[in-house]
This record gives structure tokens, sequence and C-alpha cells, in this order.
């Protein structure tokens, strides 16, 4: 019997158990390298330096074949387990107790704003047919969180990588112009600090993206904006738990009808879904111990640092699996989904923070 095709214990299978190290790795390295960028170009949020950086990458020929073999179990864990467990240590940044001191308004409009554009970019995409999942992941990523909520959503809905890479480079994208239109319109809009922070917080789509588009205003417009934006974080656990119920219901009715049935549609092959993930179960878990328990600061810092490196090493890793060529063929449609989903978000955003005033 030959060591790769041993059984377990033997050599074969140790290799199969480590055939991921090469992929984490890159991934680590370009998240090296992603910082450094960040550091030398302080506008761009390290996460969206990871993510392009991957969008570089894919581009090339002879990058693509190593993207594609040896580095693709180690890219496809970092993007998917990797990122989850970013997502968990992302609930230690927000307390119930920040969410309450916003007041019921604000919350009110900020569950608004995430309903509405979640619906709308879910049915202009099925409208234009969009292929795959591609319309409700590009409708999670614009209404809640960026790629983390994609990453989420993608795991309800047993997405193909195909399907994600599409919504991923979109909020990068738009998430990107945000960084350097918003302020443009700050002065213009005549909105003061707070009110420009709270636009940021309830419009731009990454967390980190956030951050860079605030703090241009001031430590005021900052804070407002990271309060707010973590609380539309926090929309995620119902809107992933809502989607896993009605795939949930999906697979029993086809199951119910039988294969032969007009009515049947053919669903991915894989297991039923959790209604909710495990991992989005830590993530109100990991909220739940910040609000009701004092955790120090160091374990918050160092939970940041790791959950910053988590998150940018999966985006690297999903943005290695865009390629430019096909989403020009295919992904116009994709396009004007997004862009549109952008403007309705910014829109709206803009009317909630009229209406608080």
């Amino acid at each position: 019997m030959s060591p790769a095709s041993g059984p377990a214990g033997r050599p074969g299978a140790v290799l199969s158990r480590v055939s991921w190290l090469p992929g984490v790795a890159v991934a680590g390295l370009a998240t090296l390298v992603a910082f450094g960028l960040h550091l030398a170009l302080p506008a761009i949020p390290l996460l969206t330096a990871a993510v392009g950086l991957g969008m570089l990458v894919g581009q090339f020929p002879a990058a693509q074949r190593g993207l594609d073999s040896v580095l693709k179990p180690g890219l496809s864990l970092a993007a998917r387990r990797l990122l989850r467990i970013g997502i968990v240590l992302l609930g230690l940044k927000l307390s119930l107790f920040d969410i309450a001191g916003l007041g019921w308004e604000a919350i009110v409009v900020i569950v608004l704003v995430v309903v509405i554009t979640f619906g709308a970019t879910l049915g202009l995409g099925r409208l234009l047919r969009l292929p795959g999942t591609q319309p409700i992941l590009i409708a999670a990523g614009f209404s809640i969180c960026g790629a983390s909520a994609i990453g989420a959503m993608s795991a309800v809905t047993r997405s193909k990588d195909e399907d994600t890479a599409t919504p991923v480079a979109l909020v990068t994208l738009c998430g990107t112009l945000a960084i350097f239109v918003l302020p443009v319109l700050r002065i213009p809009l005549g909105l003061s600090a707070e009110d420009f922070g709270v636009w940021v917080g309830l419009s731009v789509h990454d967390v980190g993206q956030v951050v860079a588009t605030a703090q241009i205003a001031g430590p005021a417009a900052l804070s407002a904006a990271v309060i707010v934006k973590l609380t539309r974080v926090l929309t995620l656990a119902p809107m992933v738990a809502v989607v896993g119920l009605v795939e949930r219901r999906a697979d029993a009715r086809n199951a119910a009808l039988g294969i032969d049935h007009p009515a049947y549609v053919e669903r991915p092959a894989a297991k039923r879904p959790p209604i909710v993930p495990l991992f989005i179960a830590g993530f109100v878990g990991a909220v739940l111990l910040r609000t009701l328990l004092p955790v120090p600061d160091a374990v918050l810092g160092a939970a940041d640092t790791l959950q910053t490196i988590l998150l940018a090493t999966a985006l690297f890793a999903l943005g290695s699996n865009i390629r430019f060529r096909a989403l020009a063929r295919t992904g116009w449609r994709a396009l004007i989904v997004g862009l549109t989903s952008w403007l309705l978000i910014a829109l709206l955003s803009l009317a909630g923070v009229w209406l608080l005033h």
C-alpha cells in the first residue's frame, strides 16, 4: 500500500490532514503585507487591503494555478473556519448597554434600514436573475456587515465559492468608495460630527471601512459610527436564523414533493442547514459575555487583534477566488444590484439621521 493511500496514522493520512498548511501560510503572509500597506496608507483599512490584495493576486495566471491546486485546501479553510471564528470574536466588541444607550428610536431606525435594504436588494437581485445565491448574499453584505455577513449567510444557504466571490468584490468596491465619497458630502449636507458618524455607521459595510470613513470627522463621529455599526452587526443573528428556517422549510417541501413532481426545485446536495449556525450562537454568546461580565481590557485588546488577523486572512482567501475576467463577462447585473443597494442604504440612512435629529 502506498503512503499516499495509507490508512489513518500512515503518511498519506498525515499528508491529507496538513494539506491546508500551504494555503493558510500564504494567506497569513498576505495579511502581513496588507498590514504593511495599511501602515503606509492609513486611509486604507487593513481588511480592505487584505481582500484587495487577494483580488489582485487572483488575476495572474501563474498565481491562479497555485490558488486552484496546492493552496486551495488552506484558502478554503481560511475563508470559512477562520472567518467564522473572527465573527464570534467580533461579538466581544459590543455590549447590550451600548445598544440601549442609543435609545429606542435609533434602534428602530437601524432595524428598518437593515430590513428595507435587505428586502429591496434581494428583490432586485432576483429581478435581474443573478445566479445561484448571489441575490441573498449581496443583500446580506450590503445591509448588515459586508464580507462577514456574506460568509455567515453562505453557511446557511450552502453557497458555492463562485457565488460568494462576486458579493465580496462588490462590498469591497462600494465600501472603499464610501471612504472617499461620504466625507466629501458631510459639509454640503450640513451634518454635525455625531450625525455624520451615525450616517456612516448606518450605511457603510465592513467595520474597518466604517472606522476609516468616520475618523475623518473626529472622535465624536468615530464613537457614534462604531456603536451604530455594531448594532447593525447584531442583526446578523436573527437574519441568519430566519434564512436558515426558510432553507429548512424549502428542503422539507422538496422532500415531500419528490424529485418527479413538477414543482420540485433543484437545491444544493448537502445536509440540512442549521437554523442558527454554531458560530452565530457563539457571536451572540460573546455579546452576552461582554454585557454581563467585566471582561478585562487586556483580554478585549487581544481578542480584537486576533479577530482582525483572522478576518484579514479570511478576506484575502475570499478575494483570491475572484476573477475579474469572468466577472466582466457575467457580473454586470450584479454590479447594478450592488451600486443600487449602496445608493439605497446611503439615502435611507441619511433620512434616518434627519429623522432622529
